[in-house]
């Protein structure tokens, strides 16, 4: 199929296929005479793996390394459990960080009478060399 085909099927863009095999996470497509490119279902199929693992957060580095995993039938299993559980350890992190950011944001808006007044609590925060933390 060409790539508009495989776009469809796997739910990932033309464009970020031409990405990912520009970047050699995916291998370079087969060509027609005419120079198009062509997938398979086995490329289809690795096109969703992608995207799944786009979906679950994981870094372009990570899927290589899940995708080399996928592909090496030989593989314990304890080296996917282990990726796996340092993205949930990264992705805790990201959600303290995120809960820090929105306490901080909140506290900044509840204070802003958010009338016809120039002053501003939200502007002042941004402006300071390190906004307030959190409450």
């Amino acid at each position: 199929m060409n790539i508009g085909g495989a776009a469809n099927a796997s739910g990932v863009s033309a464009k970020m296929i031409r990405h990912y095999e520009e970047i050699g996470l995916i291998p370079p497509a087969a060509r027609t005479d005419a120079g198009y490119r062509l997938y398979s279902e086995r490329d289809v199929h690795l096109l969703r793996f992608i995207r799944q693992s786009r979906m679950l957060g994981f870094s372009m580095k990570q899927i290589a390394a899940l995708i080399g995993l996928w592909l090496d039938q030989s593989r314990p299993s304890s080296k996917v459990k282990q990726l796996a559980q340092q993205h949930i350890r990264d992705l805790n992190e990201k959600i303290i960080e995120l809960q820090a950011m929105k306490s901080t944001l909140e506290r900044l808006a509840n204070n802003c009478h958010g009338d016809a007044r120039p002053e501003c609590p939200i502007l002042d925060g941004l402006a300071q060399q390190q906004v307030p933390p959190f409450a």
